[in-house]
């Protein structure tokens, strides 16, 4: 007789208001071989509860891609469950040894038989078992998991609302803020210092113009760009996988430097690998002091909302213009003064009064035409 494959693992059983569960320590590879269409079919058919709530939730394969590369750094974790749900017919509990044996399901009666690559329905963490599928199968990578056994759909769903409805997004500002605490260099430790160097410092276009944890956080301030902003901005400058970046010098690896910036996107990468973040600071001052000096109203216009010069649509705009006039001028490692910069900017024919809402358009649409037109101004 053939034997029924299992998987029995040590557990630690927990009532809640929300239910009975168990969690336990898995290997990934046997949670992704016991779960079923959440994560193998999700792109093709909502799942049974996402339907029961009324709501829809596909797989986004740009967040798995992102998993897919995370997983595979040198400090990769996941601290949150993956959820699952088990028929009780998958699941023997051993009390005395704190286990709990997960195992396919014969039937012997009319009841339906469950495979063993059918037993648990993930009702969260379906990007997360995606984004690990990839993984080496010589590499171990252990996951936190939260068994509910038996729950019908309404359970299911209400276990779903609990988890995903009602959780706050963590802010990205903050996010960034964190690498304050990182004692390694890294893309996104760097691009933060350099904000926050831009924003306290007197006589920066951006005195005081950030907020540093994506919220105003001075009553009646100036306020007008999100950190989050700024350094995801920042970061096209200087990588362009910052991710593995981090990973490579978290393991003390050395990065390439690039044969020529002015061919790349990345036109600041040498500076960054070479330790000059003052040098990356002193040009993104320069250039935006150059801007300020063009038109100092507009840039310093925080009360009126439907002024874009220094909130993100027109910062986005002339962040990617910079990328053009640096390489026109044609030294990867040169530190333009802000007379340098003014000689481009001043040709651009837009006024102060110009740059609102009711021009350019809020959204990706507005950055563009916007972007558009000042690069028209100068290389046109």
């Amino acid at each position: 007789m053939k034997r029924k494959p299992e998987i029995t693992i040590k557990c630690l059983k927990v009532v809640q208001p929300i239910g009975e569960f168990f969690i336990a320590n898995m290997n990934h590879l046997d949670v992704i071989n016991i779960s079923y269409s959440d994560v193998r079919r999700i792109e093709d058919a909502e799942s049974e509860f996402e339907s029961y709530l009324g709501i829809q939730r596909e797989l986004s394969s740009k967040r798995v891609g992102e998993i897919s590369k995370y997983v595979k750094t040198i400090d990769a974790c996941f601290p949150t469950s993956v959820i699952l749900a088990i028929p009780e017919e998958c699941i023997e509990y051993d009390e005395k040894e704190s286990t709990i044996t997960i195992k396919e399901f014969i039937s012997d009666d009319d009841r339906e038989s469950i495979p063993f690559d059918k037993i648990a329905k993930i009702l969260d963490g379906q990007h997360r078992l995606a984004g690990l599928e990839n993984l080496d199968e010589k590499v171990t990578f252990d996951i936190n998991v939260s068994i509910f056994i038996g729950a019908d759909i309404a359970d299911q769903a209400t276990i779903f609302s609990s988890v995903n409805l009602a959780q706050t997004k963590v802010n990205k500002s903050l996010s960034y803020d964190l690498y304050d605490l990182a004692k390694k260099r890294s893309p996104q430790r760097t691009a933060h210092k350099i904000v926050v160097a831009l924003n306290n410092e007197d006589g920066s276009p951006f005195h005081l113009k950030i907020k540093r944890l994506g919220t105003s956080t001075r009553t009646g301030g100036k306020e007008t760009l999100t950190q989050a902003t700024f350094i995801n901005m920042l970061l096209n400058f200087v990588s362009s996988d910052p991710i593995a970046d981090r990973d490579a010098l978290y393991r003390a690896k050395k990065l390439s430097k690039i044969e020529n910036p002015l061919k790349s996107r990345t036109i600041f990468r040498n500076f960054f690998i070479d330790g000059k973040d003052l040098e990356i600071a002193k040009i993104i001052w320069n250039y935006f002091l150059a801007i300020e000096k063009k038109w100092p109203e507009a840039w310093d216009d925080t009360t009126n909302v439907g002024s874009i010069l220094s909130r993100t649509n027109g910062f986005k705009a002339f962040m990617r213009l910079l990328r053009d006039i640096y390489i026109s001028m044609g030294d990867p490692d040169k530190v333009p003064k802000v007379s340098e910069f003014s000689k481009y900017v001043d040709k651009i024919v837009l006024k102060s009064e110009e740059f609102t809402t009711a021009n350019f358009k809020p959204g990706s649409s507005g950055e563009s035409h916007l972007y558009k037109e000042i690069y028209k101004s100068i290389f046109q």
